[in-house]
């Protein structure tokens, strides 16, 4: 792609060839008609400097593992992503190497079922020479980094959930796949920690969220002049009011649990007659789909999930008794991320 070159004084002198390089899964595939949807990191695509007019790179070629050479570059072309959550689609279409390929989509796990000292293994194209896959275990399951992005020139602090790793992460393995010890899709590996102090401390976005970010991208994004995501608002701000670890006497795993409580609801928001504060949540259904509510950003992350014309049951303990709350999502309750 092109980019754009500045003096120090801020001024437009030119612009120059750059090349950036990352990694990404094979999502959805389809070897009949040559199609695939590939997941990477959005800091992959996106360059604040790039002369196009959203910062993605216009020119975004793929490879196979064995098949580097440039005979076997497969096009690819951007369906949307997010900043917010470091997210992108790529599409390839009528793609004769992939028909003749062995190439094959991920299987996704879920990695709500995920716990620490589990295997990690980070599968990625680190320093952009060639395939690697390190090992390691999950140290974190779910916890918040901070990365910088920059916006119009100015420094923008995203804030994101992640999955903390041992398993080793340079530069390269961006939008690449973390597996568990079953070749499970858990995480895309998005981000390390870089200190002369500290030594293989990386991050991975769930795949829960990759998968639902992915699946809301591919909705809302392929074929129209949409490129984000766009998730639904219930109006309701959310706490942890209990916190607490369960024992899984089946698999032996230990996991957080949280009892999540609705702290605000907003006056303009479509459920301020439905729920009421203190409310605690149990489930969301979606479109017949139960997700169990146990940890503060299940209600964020669920959400991800309702279309426009879904229909959305919110299972909520009041005074005592459970409750079913029924909302209809419409266009306004849309919002861009």
């Amino acid at each position: 792609y092109e980019r754009n070159q500045y003096s120090w004084s801020g001024n437009l002198v030119g612009t120059t060839k750059a090349t950036s390089s990352g990694s990404g899964v094979i999502y959805k595939l389809d070897k009949n008609t040559g199609t695939a949807y590939v997941i990477t990191n959005y800091h992959v695509v996106y360059d604040a400097y790039c002369n196009t007019k959203n910062k993605i790179s216009d020119d975004i070629t793929l490879y196979l593992y064995g098949q580097e050479a440039t005979k076997y570059a497969i096009k690819a072309t951007y369906v949307g992503g997010s900043m917010n959550y470091d997210l992108a689609v790529l599409k390839v279409e009528n793609s004769e190497i992939l028909m003749e390929s062995n190439a094959m989509a991920v299987s996704v796990a879920d990695s709500d079922g995920i716990s620490v000292l589990e295997t990690a293994i980070a599968v990625g194209n680190p320093e952009g020479i060639g395939l690697s896959a390190t090992v390691g275990y999950i140290n974190v399951d779910s916890e918040y980094i901070t990365i910088s992005m920059i916006i119009d020139g100015y420094s923008k602090e995203i804030k994101l959930r992640c999955i903390r790793i041992d398993a080793a992460v340079n530069s390269g393995n961006s939008g690449g796949g973390l597996f568990n010890d079953k070749g499970e899709l858990i995480g895309i590996v998005n981000a390390k920690l870089s200190d002369s102090s500290v030594d293989n401390i990386g991050y991975a976005i769930p795949s829960n969220v990759a998968k639902a970010v992915a699946d809301n991208i591919i909705y809302y994004c392929d074929g129209t002049e949409k490129e984000s995501v766009y998730r639904c608002l219930l109006g309701v701000s959310v706490g942890a009011t209990e916190a607490y670890t369960e024992y899984d006497t089946e698999t032996g795993k230990i996991y957080k649990r949280e009892e999540i409580t609705i702290t605000e609801i907003s006056e303009t928001g479509v459920v301020k007659d439905l729920l009421k504060k203190g409310d605690v949540i149990n489930s969301i259904k979606i479109d017949g789909t139960d997700h169990e509510v146990t940890r503060l950003y299940h209600v964020i992350d669920n959400m991800l999930n309702a279309r426009v014309g879904s229909t959305v049951v919110i299972n909520v303990t009041r005074d005592g008794a459970a409750v079913d709350v029924t909302v209809p999502i419409t266009e306004n309750m849309l919002t861009e991320y």
